[in-house]
């Protein structure tokens, strides 16, 4: 599904969008909500993590994870996996690139961490 920018909404996707009106910038964050929760039209809403650039040699947090160029980002970007946030599908105005495999491993990890579900 495409929703009002054009972007294609997936799984893993990670996006740009503005999390509060009054967010000058806009962040990445990477969509969570499975591909047919994406796809269905009569749900206006997505789950997300959302990044925030940080400085290279800066450690990440406990429940952070780190993305990269790798996933089409132009600066190094710790992902809080400890909050999912929403966002209406429609406040997302572009894509940027994909999570590949190893980091979504690296990302279920923090997550399951974050949570405490071991």
């Amino acid at each position: 599904m495409k929703n009002k920018h054009g972007v294609t909404l997936r799984q893993w996707e990670v996006v740009s969008v503005r999390f509060r009106p009054t967010d000058r910038d806009e962040h990445p964050a990477i969509v969570i909500s499975n591909d047919e929760h994406c796809g269905d039209t009569r749900l206006t809403r997505l789950n997300v993590l959302y990044g925030t650039k940080i400085s290279p040699g800066n450690p990440p947090r406990p429940h952070q994870a780190l993305i990269n160029s790798a996933e089409g980002l132009e600066f190094l970007t710790a992902v809080d996996c400890s909050y999912f946030y929403t966002v209406e599908k429609d406040a997302i105005t572009r894509s940027i690139g994909t999570v590949g495999v190893e980091r979504r491993r690296a990302l279920k990890r923090t997550i399951i961490a974050a949570y405490r579900l071991q």
